[in-house]
């Protein structure tokens, strides 16, 4: 009689796989997914290192480099590269290179603090518009159409012109003929969500239109407000190098659009003074915008899923 071999001793249990949540995949946070998408964008990066570098020579350049922009420091028409001044005169013998530092402080300021009142304008105006509808949303409309189709460049000239050319009435110029096309974008993204199942359950449990508004639906509107107050900036800096290359910029306060505007006669015998502050502009204006398709790119949900 054959003996069976011994029987393989039976096999361990393996233990289930943990699922979890600790170990299980952790949704990213959508901020932290559109700085990611952001830093992966090289034009992005690019307009964001070319921002800094305007900005690091607006701040810190008036005290590396003390001086009076309006100074006579060499004779007039010097061209760029002279010992008397690096990047040349313009017409009056002033120091180009000096008028290119300070001047950055005040397109800056003005492109910035402008972009920041037309973005407010259009959000409260938008918000109210979107979120109210009926007869609020057809006078804020209206309101929204007359300022549309008015000449913004002509109607802020009468709103310097009547208050004397200065950098808060240019900014303040800026601002109130700039501010439409965020007023329609902002009552759009109202029009989206005020019907949404989240915004019925804060009505049903009692929050005030206020809360609503502001607490509720802006912060799922912001996206696309971003990218366009980023646009506004640059848009804002071109509107005030036209207001001053007109003559109606501030002529206490050196800008690029002053620079360029008060040498503009003499462009064939001093070019130099037009187009450095001219480079500077078109500089600024391209960093802001490869910022804004960068933050279009990085906010929208749609290509972030690709």
């Amino acid at each position: 009689m054959t003996l069976d071999p011994d029987p393989a001793p039976a096999a361990k249990p393996v233990a289930p796989a943990r699922t979890s949540a600790a170990t299980g995949p952790r949704a990213e946070h959508p901020g932290i997914e559109a700085a990611r998408m952001f830093l992966r964008n090289p034009a992005a990066i690019a307009g964001m290192v070319l921002l800094l570098i305007v900005l690091a020579v607006a701040i810190a350049g008036p005290w590396l480099y003390p001086a009076d922009p309006f100074e006579i420091k060499a004779a007039p028409l010097t061209p760029p590269f002279s010992e008397e001044a690096w990047l040349g005169s313009d017409y009056l013998g002033r120091d180009v290179l000096t008028a290119l530092i300070y001047g950055g402080r005040a397109t800056l300021l003005v492109g910035a603090v402008a972009a920041l009142l037309s973005v407010l304008i259009g959000i409260t105006l938008g918000a109210f518009a979107g979120y109210y509808g009926g007869k609020v949303d057809a006078v804020l409309m209206k309101i929204t159409e007359f300022f549309q189709v008015l000449p913004a460049l002509l109607f802020a000239m009468v709103v310097v012109t009547l208050f004397s050319p200065t950098l808060v009435t240019v900014t303040l110029a800026i601002g109130v003929v700039s501010w439409t096309g965020t007023a329609r974008l902002t009552r759009a993204e109202f029009l989206k969500y005020r019907g949404l199942e989240f915004v019925r359950a804060e009505r049903a449990i009692g929050a005030r239109d206020a809360r609503i508004i502001w607490k509720v639906i802006l912060p799922n509107a912001l996206p696309p407000l971003v990218v366009s107050a980023t646009l506004a900036i640059g848009a804002a800096i071109l509107f005030e190098a036209g207001l001053s290359f007109l003559g109606l910029g501030d002529p206490n306060q050196m800008s690029w659009g002053l620079m360029i505007g008060s040498s503009r006669q003499y462009v064939l015998s001093c070019w130099w003074a037009v187009a450095f502050p001219g480079a500077a502009i078109f500089v600024t204006v391209l960093a802001v915008s490869l910022i804004g398709d960068g933050l279009n790119d990085a906010l929208n949900p749609k290509l972030r899923e690709r």
